[in-house]
């Protein structure tokens, strides 16, 4: 049984398929990634990272080549499968929060969750344990108005955690954040990598950032370029 939670083996992916303007944006993606391994996909805007974060959190699907996520072939599922491996396995932190507007902490927290049929009792209870983690115990019933960007950004990764996934996909986590507030996000996927043995996988064009992790791919005009192992 292999160890690696990701497996992505020659992945391509094509628009405007056969025609004679086919835009290849990813060509020939080799990627594994262990279970509990912190990884960061640096590239600059344009590189192929984004559509490549949307094929690895299975949001798109790949024009041609194997994606076994673990130990799933997702081109062999159908897309009410993929929707509930996605909500099961990965929990997603974006540059922006992407929490609901008119719905306070726990109820963002809370929705995945919902969507995965848990008890309402067991929601609530994990939400504020999450909410505690992540140091936002005394916001539990703020909107998401009444938050500054580093406290959303922190409820954005609770909510990632609700179903307790084995991949975090964090794309851009920091970037609209100052550099004070973005140590404490950093901080955080540090200390769930730790105590929670994560996988974590961080989209970013920042090599500082990068720096941080075990094992950084460099992106560049839909190739992998560069691999360099930190430790």
């Amino acid at each position: 049984m292999s160890n690696n939670i990701i497996e992505m083996n020659k992945i391509t992916k094509s628009f405007f398929i056969g025609k004679e303007n086919q835009l290849d944006i990813l060509k020939d993606i080799d990627i594994n990634v262990q279970k509990g391994e912190f990884i960061a996909i640096v590239g600059a805007s344009g590189s192929g990272k984004s559509t490549l974060m949307n094929i690895i959190g299975v949001l798109d699907r790949q024009t041609s080549g194997q994606y076994v996520l673990d130990e799933i072939d997702v081109s062999k599922v159908s897309d009410n499968k993929l929707a509930e491996i996605r909500n099961k396995k990965i929990g997603f932190v974006f540059q922006t929060s992407n929490l609901i507007a008119r719905t306070n902490s726990i109820q963002n927290v809370e929705l995945p969750m919902l969507y995965y049929g848990m008890d309402r009792r067991t929601r609530i209870n994990r939400a504020k344990e999450l909410l505690e983690l992540v140091g936002m115990e005394d916001r539990l019933t703020h909107l998401p108005s009444e938050l500054s960007g580093g406290q959303k950004q922190r409820v954005a990764i609770a909510r990632a955690l609700a179903n307790d996934p084995d991949i975090i996909l964090a794309d851009e986590p920091t970037g609209a954040l100052d550099s004070e507030t973005g140590r404490i996000v950093m901080n955080l996927f540090h200390k769930i990598h730790e105590k929670q043995g994560k996988t974590i996988v961080l989209i970013t064009h920042d090599n500082n950032l990068a720096s941080e992790t075990q094992r950084i791919l460099t992106i560049k005009d839909g190739k992998i370029i560069g691999e360099k192992h930190l430790c």
